[in-house]
């Protein structure tokens, strides 16, 4: 099963970059590629022709394999006006405060229509597409294997996971609760699904025959060892490779993402409106208690935006969302094609210890 898979993605090596929104590039994605993993790009803020751009840039940086990631959501969004008057007073006085001369605005949209942005995805035609959030359609997925392009659906519970393989996807991609960034949980509250990524594996193996990517605190090759003996076929990791040059986290998110102790890592929702995986700092000390009253994803995140810019320009690490999982503390800063030989250095010798 892990060998079809790695001939359906088109990969040599058992390892996926994440698709980590807002802090992958064309540049990270196309040095795991031509290492042999699955470099895979978050595009889920991308509008339409910013989606066709960056993977012409990745086509001129590799001939290998890619994916591009979307957030599946609805096409328009019903935004509470009340909470977006909450928010917007919260945001401006943390911003006053901390001496930031940015403000809100408002948007003309909350986030890119979903339906532009897969149409996009369809014409860049990558050899992988991934989803979060929420299912496809049959008739999209049907539309993208038309195309030859794999279909990869996120999933943090065993019910997610059924209702992917229900639609004759390619793989299934494990989010498990050590997992950085934002939950993809959809038939669930968020804090339901908060499996741990040992305990997920071993029950989707044993529910469905759809090839399994684990992802979730994965930080070295042993892990990926670990998570293959699970029944996993290939690994997913995002936080070992924010600290890389390629990266586009801010440069003071990737210091302190080796200094982030485990139980500082923590589950948010005041920055994006949505539950996310990220370090607990002075935002999150001064928001997380409000975060009751502010709008839901995608309007919350697009209300942060200005902060989030301020506060990365002048180096202010602590009022950005520092996304990691919990295993953070083993990031090693180096460039990405480096980061991949030492993963697989390190996965070669635990199967060799095991023999």
């Amino acid at each position: 099963m892990p060998h079809g898979l790695l001939q359906r993605l088109g990969i040599t090596q058992p390892i996926v970059l994440a698709p980590m929104s807002g802090a992958s590039t064309p540049a990270l994605v196309a040095a795991v590629s031509r290492a042999g993993g699955l470099g895979s790009h978050g595009v889920g803020y991308l509008a339409p022709q910013a989606i066709l751009d960056d993977a012409a840039k990745i086509r001129a940086a590799t001939d290998r394999p890619f994916a591009l990631n979307l957030f599946a959501l609805p096409d328009d969004v019903q935004a509470d006006e009340a909470a977006i008057d909450h928010a917007r007073a919260a945001l401006d006085a943390l911003m006053e405060h901390e001496g930031l001369a940015a403000r809100t605005t408002r948007p003309e949209r909350w986030s890119p229509r979903f339906s532009d942005q897969f149409a996009a995805l369809c014409e860049a035609r990558p050899a992988v597409a991934s989803f979060t959030f929420n299912l496809l359609t049959p008739r999209q997925v049907d539309e993208l294997k038309r195309r030859d392009i794999a279909v990869v659906g996120n999933a943090t519970s065993l019910a997610e996971v059924r209702a992917w393989a229900a639609l004759d996807v390619d793989a299934i991609s494990l989010q498990g609760a050590e997992a950085g960034g934002h939950r993809g949980t959809f038939l669930h509250e968020p804090e339901e699904a908060m499996i741990g990524l040992f305990a997920l594996i071993r029950l989707a193996a044993r529910a469905v025959d759809v090839p399994l990517i684990a992802g979730g605190g994965i930080m070295d090759g042993r892990g990926m060892l670990a998570a293959e003996m699970l029944g996993a076929a290939v690994s997913q990791l995002g936080t070992a490779f924010l600290a890389c040059p390629e990266s586009a986290a801010a440069s003071a998110w990737k210091q302190d993402i080796p200094t982030t102790e485990d139980t500082r890592v923590t589950t948010i929702r005041s920055f994006s409106g949505r539950a996310a995986r990220g370090r607990r700092n002075t935002y999150v000390e001064a928001m997380e208690s409000k975060a009751g009253a502010f709008p839901a994803y995608p309007v919350m995140n697009a209300l942060t935006s200005p902060l989030r810019k301020a506060a990365a320009a002048a180096g202010r690490s602590d009022l950005v969302s520092e996304w990691c999982g919990q295993a953070a503390s083993l990031s090693r800063a180096m460039p990405a094609a480096e980061l991949v030989a030492i993963l697989l250095a390190e996965y070669a010798q635990a199967r060799a210890s095991l023999a």
